[in-house]
């Protein structure tokens, strides 16, 4: 079974960056898109942006457009999220997986990961 483990996140001022990647197990990961999600305290998880399996595709919630930039290796079955101008409101936990590239929406294939903590102070 494919998993996902994420890394990167941490505590940054507003205004940082970070870079999240996820590493996943498996053969097929170029064959879908992949996605990045996040999950505030006392919210649903919610969409941050999308790459299709060539990686030459992107899509972005409208609340990190311009700001975050999500791109994959296939060779080292990775994808990461370049996050800059980092905002208190962008803080939770960071999750990867297969995604729906013009919905957004997870596969519901491959299950969660740990994900991986994001807290900016102001």
């Amino acid at each position: 079974q494919v998993q996902l483990v994420e890394s990167g996140g941490g505590l940054v001022q507003a205004g940082g960056s970070l870079r999240l990647s996820c590493a996943a197990s498996g053969r097929t990961f170029s064959s879908y898109a992949m996605g990045w999600f996040r999950q505030a305290p006392g919210k649903e998880r919610e969409f941050v942006a999308v790459v299709t399996g060539s990686g030459t595709l992107t899509r972005y919630a409208d609340s990190v457009k311009g700001r975050f930039t999500i791109s994959r290796d296939n060779a080292k079955n990775t994808v990461y999220l370049q996050m800059n101008s980092l905002k208190p409101e962008d803080t939770a936990v960071y999750y990867c997986n297969r995604a729906e590239y013009y919905s957004g929406t997870h596969r519901g294939e491959v299950p969660w990961g740990q994900g991986t903590q994001v807290t900016v102070s102001s």
